[in-house]
This record gives C-alpha cells, sequence and structure tokens, in this order.
C-alpha cells in the first residue's frame, strides 16, 4: 500500500476515532435521556460534521472506473438506465460494516425496481476480500485505493469520512449525497422520492428539497 494511502486512511481513522468518542461522551452522560430510535442516524460534533459537508456536489453522477476484487475494471456507465445507490465504505469502518446487511435488502427488494446498490470499497483489496468471504455482499463491488479517494472527491465531498452513500435517480442525475450510516427509514424515503422522480412526478430539484425535509424529520435526534 502506497504512503499517500496510509496517511490518507489515518486521517479517516482519527476522523471517525473523534466522531466515535464524542458520540459515546454524549450518549453516556446523557444516559437518563431517552436513547435514539434504531432510525436515527449518528450525529458527530459540530467540527467533525463542518468537515464532512458536501461541497459542491454535482448535478450528474461523476464517471470513473474501478476494478472488482478479481481486478475486471468496470465502469459506472454499466449501469446506465438505472438509479444507483452508490456506497463508499472502508472494512476498518464500524458503520460501513452495520449497514451491510440494509444495503443487502435494499438491493433484493428495489433491483427488479430499477435501482442498483454499487458498493465501492477505498480499502486494500486483500483486505475487502477477506472480509466479503465472511460478510457476503449481493450487490456489486469495486475496490480502490487512489483511485477510489479519487472516485469519492468526485462527488463533491470536501473531506472523507465513511460511510456516505450517493443517490441518482434513472437519467443520473444526482438527487442526494447521504452522509453517515444510512438506516432503513431514511433509505425508503429516498428511494421512493426518487422512484416519483423516475415516473415523471417530480423534478429533481423538487426531490432534493423533498429528500432535505424528509432526512432533517428522521434524523433528527431524540429529545
Amino acid at each position: 500500500m502506497s504512503r499517500a494511502l496510509n496517511r490518507t486512511l489515518f486521517g479517516f481513522a482519527l476522523l471517525g476515532a473523534a466522531v466515535l468518542g464524542a458520540y459515546l461522551y454524549e450518549h453516556l452522560a446523557g444516559a437518563g435521556r431517552a436513547a435514539p430510535g434504531p432510525t436515527l442516524a449518528l450525529h458527530p460534533p459540530a467540527a467533525a460534521a463542518a468537515a464532512m459537508v458536501p461541497d459542491a456536489v454535482p448535478a450528474h453522477r461523476p464517471q470513473f472506473a474501478l476494478a472488482d476484487l478479481e481486478g475486471r475494471v468496470h465502469s459506472v456507465s454499466e449501469w446506465d438506465g438505472k438509479s444507483l445507490v452508490v456506497n463508499f465504505w472502508a472494512t476498518w469502518c464500524a458503520p460501513c460494516r452495520h449497514e451491510i446487511p440494509l444495503l443487502n435488502h435494499i438491493q433484493q427488494e428495489y433491483g427488479p425496481k430499477g435501482f442498483e446498490v454499487v458498493g465501492i470499497a477505498v480499502d486494500v483489496a486483500k483486505d475487502v476480500k477477506a472480509f466479503t468471504a465472511e460478510v457476503p455482499l449481493q450487490y456489486p463491488l469495486l475496490v480502490g485505493e487512489q483511485d477510489g479517494i479519487d472516485a469519492a472527491q468526485a462527488f463533491g465531498v470536501n473531506a472523507l469520512a465513511f460511510p456516505f452513500t450517493a443517490f441518482t435517480d434513472a437519467k443520473g442525475r444526482m438527487i442526494t449525497l447521504h452522509l453517515g450510516e444510512l438506516h432503513e427509514a431514511t433509505a425508503r424515503a429516498i428511494l421512493g422520492i426518487i422512484s416519483r422522480v423516475n415516473a415523471g412526478e417530480l423534478t429533481p430539484d423538487g426531490a432534493r428539497e423533498e429528500v432535505r425535509r424528509a432526512v432533517a424529520t428522521l434524523d433528527r435526534p431524540a429529545s
């Protein structure tokens, strides 16, 4: 693995540790408060959240190509005509591992409806092979080190932190980019809105606004 990738992954790990530490502090300190429900997203501290704010998210899905675990290179254009759920993750990321069963379920349920989950592991191939031998992914998986980082940055994230998931409509237009672990209620809301775009019931701009309102409600921390 290159020194540059080592430094980058180490930075990701530090950011993830900071997010997790603040999360644990908040919840341990507030043990007397009601715990958030299972569909609520993790809310990182303000500094980490600011670092993860999407910066110039493109209007259209960026073009990129990455190898699968067998070394075959795939272009994202292979899935033209489908609404994509592009999930960026790494084996060392606990929230990434936790959301894989949901992504498997999304592929099974929404695949026949014109959606395609594509996993992008920004990690070392041998580590990804070992992980997927234990936890199978039921959707296409691509792997990259620096080229995986480049693909992630093409989606407009100014400071990478995993996981994050990009959602497009069937024409490849970006509808939203979800930062942090994806939960079922949020996923279903986003996929339902994108289905309405594909049916001609919503414009992409209207869909983005509906997603913004839906996610703000679903991801609101418990009081």
